[in-house]
């Protein structure tokens, strides 16, 4: 065990010095990008075109609040078009600016209720205990748009609930999701966070493992996994999970607080 953990921590090591050169160099190509982007413009003012790849290469640069800025100038010109408001929703979201985030998605669905806004929309509602999240993914649930919806329907009230306090039916949705979408990491990671809280360490360690056997790219979940570890006096597998976890997410101060803790 131990030499195969050593294995998969050199391993994303490897992994992670690499993806620090690549990033500068797709950081540096997308900049470049924006930069060609603007002068098209400069000439194409009127180009719907031209203004969404550059309010994408914005996004890819995580520089939101030009991004936004961008989306602005188009609303102005036409601000009953539901893509835009609904690029606008994505964009104060990734921002985590709430508040006009749920106004973005609530004036795209008030345009044109598409599946994907109103859970969106249901999303940060959820997230911010409003029951408003119940009435539109119940909404959604009645149009039966197939398995994949549903999951996600059942994911966002079992979120509601567990924001809410009322764990049980948060567990019951969440494994709804899971009914309708095997493959659900989330609904893992919030099953797991209830169990957890709940004393249930061996439970909810189960709910962590499924959650990154499915995304084991998914920083948070190795985060958990090495909680329940040490919960359960499991100190190799602990250190082992933490330091993947921030192999994938060099800025979670938790697991490099909890490495120090405990090496």
């Amino acid at each position: 065990m131990k030499r195969n953990a050593f294995i998969i921590v050199a391993a994303f090591a490897f992994i992670s010095c690499n993806n620090k050169k690549a990033d500068k160099k797709r950081n540096a190509v997308h900049e470049a990008a924006v930069t060609d982007l603007k002068a098209k413009i400069a000439q194409k003012p009127d180009s719907i075109g031209l203004h969404l790849k550059l309010i994408d290469m914005l996004d890819s640069l995580n520089d939101y609040k030009t991004a936004i800025s961008e989306v602005d100038t188009l609303i102005k010109k036409d601000s009953l078009n539901y893509a835009f408001w609904f690029r606008r929703g994505q964009l104060c979201s990734s921002a985590k600016d709430t508040l006009n985030a749920i106004k973005s998605f609530g004036r795209a669905t008030k345009i044109y209720p598409a599946p994907d806004a109103v859970l969106s929309l249901a999303n940060l509602y959820a997230e911010t205990k409003n029951s408003t999240a119940l009435e539109l993914t119940d909404y959604l649930l009645n149009m039966r748009l197939g398995r994949a919806y549903n999951a996600h329907c059942y994911f966002i009230k079992g979120v509601f609930f567990s924001r809410t306090n009322d764990k049980q039916k948060a567990l019951r949705f969440f494994d709804y999701c899971i009914t309708n979408n095997f493959n659900y990491p989330e609904a893992y990671l919030e099953k797991g966070f209830i169990l957890f809280d709940a004393g249930n360490k061996e439970e909810a360690l189960k709910a962590f493992k499924m959650c990154i056997t499915i995304n084991n790219t998914y920083a948070d979940g190795y985060y958990w996994v090495a909680k329940c570890n040490e919960a359960l006096n499991n100190k190799t597998e602990a250190v082992s999970n933490y330091e993947i976890a921030l192999k994938l997410d060099e800025n979670m101060q938790e697991a490099k607080a909890a490495l120090q803790r405990l090496k």
